[in-house]
């Protein structure tokens, strides 16, 4: 069960920074957006990249056997 919770409150926090970043754009704080989406990408490929993979390769041998 926790793990569901902490799972959509992570989720909740990457998008409400997300919708910061959009806003930043929105107000004309073009470098502010860029730096908001570099650090997310980053943030994704280095933390969150490598479980999402392991996942998938956990579910595609779950599903052969």
């Amino acid at each position: 069960m926790f793990d569901w919770v902490f799972a959509f409150l992570h989720l909740g926090v990457l998008l409400a920074v997300l919708g910061f970043a959009v806003y930043s754009l929105i107000r004309g704080n073009v470098l502010r957006f860029a730096l908001i989406v570099v650090l997310l990408g980053a943030y994704y490929y280095f933390v969150l990249h490598p479980a999402v993979l392991k996942e998938i390769g956990r579910r595609r041998k779950a599903k052969r056997s």
